[in-house]
């Protein structure tokens, strides 16, 4: 395969080592695969004209945005990875649907859609992946437990099958493919370009950082604010203290003047110990992790390896893994930078198919957002093998794995992850990509 037989795009075809490291690598820093090309395709018909020509061959095709895998899941090995992040802008508000290429950052979303008064109502924590990359996983945030997660916000999506073709799809046309692609792991195509609904957008947010000592307490105040909405956004985080563990929740009203939050409302009946109160614009909120990125990136930890867990435990389990987890982990288990979130989302805000959660009322996402070493493969290997440890002991408990998650997975388990839903994919995997080309990086392979 080379740059000479490919068909003629218009976009670029790139196969220097510099390009071809940079797509066999990720944000994880923990597989290291090079393709062969490297596509920056200028529209979707070179997407098209690319998987036809891939899938005549049984090239594989990875789809990659801004690279925030941990673990290889946008790679191709000897193949082709298309960098969406070169496709046109394609960026319009009408109503109260934004219209955006799938390589577009979610930050590049709020550009044009707070302009009109207008945002997303679920949003990443890091604004600077890209549309099409959550999309194919979920997209969780702290006002999922309002939303649900970014999938359930999706439109329309135009896609570019496993076999070349172009297609429009929602939940009223095309059905099964629309459905197969939101959560789907990109299986079944590539999304160009979607739809996604929007509500208005406040002016402020407040943010409340509530201490417990207990994770107990701080487990039960997460349940009452999220059962009864009272924030906009909640998220909570284990904190390592001395030897120890203190918990915060982190707790959000917007509002817009001269309307404010009443604050002894929000916080009746809650049973943290401390409190700090922040107020800013909504989207420096939005965007506080910028800061601590540009702290990161001079003094070098963010490009140190990730290898990052997400999961999601069922309610009844909660209490009993996290301590269990947290007993056993110290820095050399998260890294002196490592990080990690647990806080609630209703399930019945939870709308994907292939979106799958414990069965309950609530449902925990439980990460360890661990930094690796730069030097040490054996230490990193170290927490990947903690990691199956984890994804082990949660499924066993009825608990799931996020799909973007430092942790092997075969396709028996990604099957087991799936469950009732599975069929689903597997039919539209067999329909719309049967030769098992695209995104081999999630260990997703059914037979031919």
């Amino acid at each position: 395969m080379s740059d000479e037989i490919l068909p003629a795009i218009t976009g670029e075809i790139l196969t220097d080592d510099a390009a071809l490291d940079r797509a066999g690598n990720d944000w994880g820093d923990l597989v290291h695969a090079r393709p062969r090309l490297v596509v920056r395709p200028a529209s979707v018909i070179d997407v098209a004209a690319v998987l036809r020509f891939a899938v005549a061959r049984d090239i594989p095709v990875a789809a990659r945005g801004a690279g925030h895998s941990p673990y290889g899941q946008g790679q191709a090995p000897g193949g082709i990875v298309l960098d969406m992040t070169s496709l046109p802008p394609r960026r319009t508000v009408t109503g109260e649907v934004v219209s955006v290429d799938a390589g577009a950052r979610w930050r590049d979303v709020l550009d044009v859609t707070l302009p009109r008064g207008l945002t997303p109502p679920v949003l990443t924590d890091y604004l600077d992946v890209t549309v099409g990359g959550t999309l194919v996983i979920g997209g969780v945030g702290g006002a999922a437990h309002h939303h649900g997660v970014q999938t359930d916000t999706v439109v329309e999506l135009e896609v570019v099958t496993g076999t070349g073709d172009v297609v429009t799809c929602s939940r009223d046309d095309d059905r099964e493919l629309f459905d197969a692609m939101l959560g789907g792991l990109g299986q079944c195509g590539v999304i160009t370009r979607a739809c996604l609904r929007l509500v208005p957008a406040p002016a402020r947010a407040r943010r409340w950082k509530l201490y417990y000592d207990s994770l107990s307490a701080f487990l039960a105040d997460q349940r009452e604010v999220v059962r009864d909405g009272r924030f906009d956004y909640v998220e909570g985080q284990p904190l390592p203290v001395e030897g120890t563990w203190r918990y915060m929740i982190e707790a959000v009203a917007y509002y817009t003047p001269p309307a404010s939050p009443d604050e002894e409302t929000l916080l009746n009946s809650l049973s943290f110990l401390d409190a700090e109160t922040s107020d800013t614009t909504y989207f420096d909120f939005l965007n506080r992790v910028a800061e601590a990125e540009t702290l990161l990136r001079a003094e070098g930890s963010w490009f140190h390896p990730h290898p990052w867990i997400d999961t999601f435990l069922p309610d009844s389990a909660v209490e009993q893994v996290v301590t269990g987890t947290l007993a056993a982990t110290g820095e050399a288990e998260l890294g002196a930078l490592g990080l990690i979130l647990l806080y609630p989302v209703r399930a019945d805000r939870l709308k994907t198919p292939l979106f799958k959660v414990p069965d309950g009322e609530l449902v925990w996402l439980f990460s360890l957002l661990r930094t690796g070493s730069p030097v040490d493969p054996l230490h990193n290997a170290r927490l990947v093998g903690l990691n199956v440890d984890l994804y082990r002991k949660v499924s066993a408990l009825g608990g799931k794995a996020y799909p973007s998650t430092a942790v092997p997975r075969s396709t028996a388990e990604w099957r087991e992850h799936f469950g009732s839903s599975w069929p689903l994919l597997a039919e539209a995997k067999a329909r719309y990509s049967p030769k098992n080309l695209l995104n081999p990086g999630q260990g997703l392979r059914l037979p031919e």
